[in-house]
């Protein structure tokens, strides 16, 4: 059953749906988490340290957190994995020539391929910079986040290269949540335009939300 739904057009549309949706729900959590930095140093190191202790004593430490982030390593496979196929079956479908142009399509839908890989090539980057510490600009040191942070956002080519992915971000949520509604059969004609505007709303806040980090380093609002 699942290999027939997996092999039908509909069915890829609906993983890559599901499992955006639920990257968007990781997203806007850590948004939130992100912005605990404007309240110092203890109260975001705190977090980052409850992020750990999750469920405690049930679960061991950290077993939440790892928990976490193989539910999120399978929606970013899954996703992926389902637009490339779709987007290769796209290719084949299309004639070879065609007698009159197609209309051109918005930005943030031509965009959506590269910009998917370029928010993967971004995630690669950022888990070895702030998680991993392999190619953090500054002396990274384990186990204090918030120092961690200000360090790296200190430099500007770091900055360059997180705001820029966050732009891209921005994007993909816009035509993705639009995109994955229509998929799960939430569109309608009087949905329609409340769907829109909750899709640009959500890109507009999570954009501005995981940008106000960097801006509040080099502002000095964070230091």
């Amino acid at each position: 059953m699942a290999r027939t739904v997996w092999d039908s057009t509909v069915g890829k549309k609906a993983v890559m749906a599901v499992s955006g949706l639920i990257m968007l729900l990781y997203l806007i959590a850590h948004m939130i988490g992100n912005l605990k930095i404007f309240f110092g140093a203890g109260e975001f190191d705190h977090y980052a340290h409850w992020l750990r202790t999750v469920g405690e004593p049930f679960m061991h430490y950290e077993w939440t957190l790892w928990l976490i982030r193989v539910v999120l390593a399978a929606a970013v496979v899954a996703h992926a994995v389902s637009a490339y196929q779709l987007s290769r079956l796209d290719l084949r479908a299309r004639p070879r020539t065609y007698v009159h142009k197609r209309p051109r399509a918005g930005y943030a839908t031509r965009t959506m391929r590269w910009g998917g890989v370029i928010l993967g090539l971004f995630l690669v980057w950022h888990l070895l910079d702030l998680t991993a510490g392999t190619v953090h600009p500054g002396t990274f040191r384990p186990g204090h986040p918030y120092r961690n942070v200000v360090s790296d956002f200190s430099h500007w080519y770091s900055n360059v290269v997180y705001i820029a992915a966050m732009l891209a971000l921005g994007l993909h949520i816009r035509h993705g949540f639009w995109s994955a509604a229509q998929t799960l059969g939430a569109g309608s004609r009087t949905r329609d335009r409340a769907l829109k505007t909750v899709a640009n709303v959500l890109a507009l806040l999570l954009t501005a939300g995981f940008v106000a980090v960097p801006v509040g380093v080099m502002t000095g609002v964070v230091s």
